[in-house]
């Protein structure tokens, strides 16, 4: 089994920043990709950032230039330092790995005040 549980979520006004880790453990064999998804109220889950194994991301378009994807493969946990916030940002965010199956976090709620 894998457990992801994120920290780091919270209130901030428009044009703030934030910055969410993701720590990883159990039964993690390999230096999976991993990621982080979003889902609004009403809304479908989407991609916010994919980080590679050596770290390489790719960014959902509504977040390119203002969130910035980074992991530390010793520690098995990743980061999304979220810059420039905008209303429309708020919603659950999600840790995501995949060993042989996807593995979800719990959530952080990130709310951003206009």
């Amino acid at each position: 089994q894998v457990q992801l549980v994120e920290s780091g979520g919270g209130l901030v006004q428009t044009g703030g920043s934030l910055r969410l880790s993701c720590a990883a453990s159990g039964s993690i064999f390999t230096t999976p990709a991993m990621a982080w998804y979003r889902q609004a109220p009403g809304n479908e889950r989407e991609l916010v950032a994919m980080i590679t194994s050596t770290g390489s991301t790719v960014y959902g378009d509504s977040v390119k230039g203002r969130f910035t994807g980074s992991r530390d493969n010793a520690k098995k946990t990743i980061y999304l330092q979220m810059n420039n916030l905008k209303p429309e940002d708020t919603a659950v965010y999600y840790c995501w790995l995949n060993e042989g199956r996807s593995y979800w976090g719990q959530g952080t709620q990130v709310t951003v005040s206009s």
